[in-house]
């Protein structure tokens, strides 16, 4: 995401198993400028989609988001961020399993890891969940853009998005544990 000298922005990045799910809930939030599927985490440079579903790599399925802070704060794209994933869970989400689909926050700053950590400690005292939040919270590295079909997959492919989605179970999950709050 280029950046020229007139317009300000942050960058939020978030893993929350597959990235085809993750974009949707961000695109529609005012002050959300732009966002991106990709890799991140890994162990190598420019991974393809192939490599990093056979996890092999270290990455994760992420996504990136540039926002405008003096219309949305990060805070409440870690809010939305939370609302979509399964914090409970270590080996993936919903019908996505292994180490590419874990849930994590990249923190671009110390500014962006101490709120991740006071939402984090907050959902934790929620008692919302029964078992222990283990989402991680770690120093964003590269991020590397998913090959093009995957940018924007729900507006692309609306039918097959669908379909996925409601295979996963995923929006059980969130009615459950959040209600229409979503």
């Amino acid at each position: 995401m280029e950046q020229d000298s007139e317009q300000k922005y942050e960058i939020a990045t978030f893993a929350g198993g597959c990235f085809w799910c993750m974009i949707s809930p961000f695109k529609k939030l005012e002050g959300v400028l732009d966002t991106r599927s990709g890799y991140t985490g890994g162990h190598i440079e420019n991974p393809t989609y192939k490599q990093v579903k056979s996890q092999t790599t270290g990455h994760y399925e992420a996504v990136q988001i540039a926002f405008d802070p003096n219309i949305i704060s990060y805070e409440k794209l870690l809010e939305v961020f939370w609302r979509q994933i399964d914090p409970t869970d270590a080996e993936g989400q919903f019908q996505d399993r292994g180490y590419s689909y874990r849930a994590a926050i990249f923190y671009e700053n110390e500014d962006q890891r101490l709120k991740a950590e006071a939402s984090k400690k907050e959902l934790e005292g929620s008692g919302r969940f029964e078992k222990p939040i283990v989402t991680e919270i770690l120093s964003a590295g590269a991020f590397y853009p998913a090959e093009e079909y995957h940018q924007d997959f729900y507006i692309k492919s609306p039918l097959e998005y669908v379909e996925d989605r409601k295979k996963s179970g995923r929006d059980e999950f969130i009615q459950k544990y959040w209600g229409n709050k979503h």
